[in-house]
């Protein structure tokens, strides 16, 4: 970057330039005023958004469900929203029904979540499937991820837009522990969350039903996992709630009622929150509205004459109408209407909620998944050359020369570890060795990777939601950190 210059220097520069002319400084003016204008405009639209907030809305959350396949996430999720009005017992009559004729019955509650031909068959959920549902204080939009390792990618782009996360575990004899051990995704899914910024956790205890509500295997959870969480995962005891539910019988979801009452063998040793008393405790996180806005896309598809996209506000606001450019390719679009998770259409929304936007001005093809939608005056930085500071969770080294798969946000990019900066002591950040060959398990370092394709990415200190990256190889994550630097490599282009 170029140092600035005197003030002197600037000065001669100006004099001597022939666009300081009598009508120069009239199109400066113009300039100035225009400049003036669109502050004006934005500051009317930040006291809009402000107030829309403020007027008798919760505040919003995005909680990710997260678990090792078949710990009963689904069921647990399906349950809670037939519990709270949000599928009607016609809806659930039918679920009943149909997952009976499949030779299913005992997945009816997931089938409210799970709706294509292909999850109701294979008994797995594949995508996410955000529902929206409100608390006395809160409104929530879940996003049911997938558990099976072969949908990590999907459950990369729910976690990505979480505040908090609800770690389903099964009691079941076996099922936890396979769930836990090597190759199991409770371990994967607790670091991938963290790493991706969220760090209020939820761990609801499932299938405690068919331990008959057993005191010791509730603690014997507890304290395997909570060791983990904190030691390993990098969460505070503090952020994490733990609860014993049944998400088939409905036990514990709720307060206890007439209808539903809760079973004498729980209470006889537990007397703490339920999961929704647990879900309203969550605190919600500081919005940046003031921030330049950002909206990392999770979703591209046809929508009549214009395009459609689906995202996440980061940062700042969206109104209908705005101009807005889409990075990493600059290509200037506009606004046509947005429409909440909820269905709810929207004049303006702000950082934290989730969108379904129609663009005009772009086609199918020009916008990607992991594009960053940003303000004409301050588009999203992109480049194929970043330095990050990482810590290796996978169980081999990292090493120079490696291939990987650079996630950011919904990005998803193959990338090389062109060269190892150092290693660094976690704790202190003290060097500890220039330049290794390696990164082993465990420890801390800055690389520079060298990405196929440009890439929507900020420096971790500008703007947290865009400067945090993760490294995967095939199915298994190799590391996970932020971003310190973001630069385009013109020869690699």
């Amino acid at each position: 970057m170029e140092p600035p210059r005197p003030a002197a220097a600037a000065v001669d520069m100006a004099r001597s330039s022939p666009r300081a002319t009598p009508k120069s400084k009239a199109s400066a003016q113009k300039e100035g005023g225009r400049e003036s204008t669109q502050e004006s405009s934005r500051s009317d639209r930040s006291d809009l958004l402000r107030r829309l907030q403020k007027e008798g809305n919760k505040e919003v959350i995005n909680l990710v469900v997260i678990g090792h396949v078949d710990a009963g996430k689904s069921t647990l999720v399906g349950h809670l929203l037939y519990l709270l009005g949000q599928v009607s017992q016609k809806q659930m009559h039918r679920f009943e029904q149909d997952s009976r004729k499949a030779g299913k019955a005992s997945f009816a509650y997931a089938w409210a979540l799970d709706e294509t031909e292909e999850e109701r068959e294979r008994g797995v959920t594949m995508d996410i499937a955000p529902r929206t549902f409100e608390t006395e204080t809160r409104r929530l939009v879940l996003l049911d991820a997938p558990g099976h390792r072969d949908f990590i990618p999907n459950m990369l782009m729910g976690a990505s837009s979480a505040d908090a996360a609800l770690l389903v575990l099964s009691a079941v004899n076996g099922e936890f522990e396979s769930g836990f051990e090597a190759g199991g995704q409770t371990r994967e899914h607790a670091l991938l969350v963290r790493s991706l910024g969220v760090s209020q956790l939820i761990v609801a205890v499932n299938k405690l039903d068919t331990a008959q509500w057993a005191r010791a295997r509730y603690d014997e959870l507890r304290e395997r996992i909570s060791a983990f969480l904190i030691r390993q995962a990098g969460f505070r005891e503090q952020d994490i709630q733990f609860v014993p539910v049944s998400g088939l019988t409905g036990d514990n979801l709720l307060p206890s009622s007439k209808q539903h009452p809760t079973p004498q063998v729980l209470t006889e040793w537990y007397s703490g929150a339920t999961l929704l008393d647990c879900l309203d405790k969550l605190r919600p996180p500081e919005r940046l509205f003031d921030r330049p806005m950002r909206i990392a896309i999770s979703d591209v598809y046809k929508a009549g004459s214009g395009l459609g996209v689906s995202g996440r506000v980061e940062t700042g606001f969206v109104a209908t109408g705005d101009r807005l450019m889409s990075q990493p390719a600059g290509l200037p679009c506009s606004v046509k209407n947005i429409i909440l998770e909820s269905g709810e259409p929207k004049q303006v929304a702000g950082a934290g909620e989730l969108v379904t936007m129609t663009l005009n001005g772009v086609d199918l093809g020009q916008v990607l998944i992991g594009a960053v939608l940003s303000e004409m005056s301050s588009p999203c930085p992109s480049g194929n050359r970043l330095r990050a500071r990482i810590v290796v969770i996978g169980e081999r080294p990292l090493t120079v020369g490696q291939p990987l798969m650079l996630h950011i946000k919904a990005a998803a990019e193959p990338a090389t570890v062109r060269k190892i900066v150092s290693q660094i002591d976690k704790a202190t950040g003290e060097v500890l060795k220039k330049g290794p060959r390696s990164l082993p398990k465990g420890s801390t370092g800055e690389v520079e990777l060298k990405v196929q394709r440009l890439v929507c990415a900020e420096r971790f200190a500008d703007c947290k939601e865009l400067g945090r990256c993760m490294l995967r190889l095939g199915d298994t994550t190799v590391a996970a950190g932020i971003v310190l630097k973001v630069r385009i490599d013109k020869e690699q282009e």
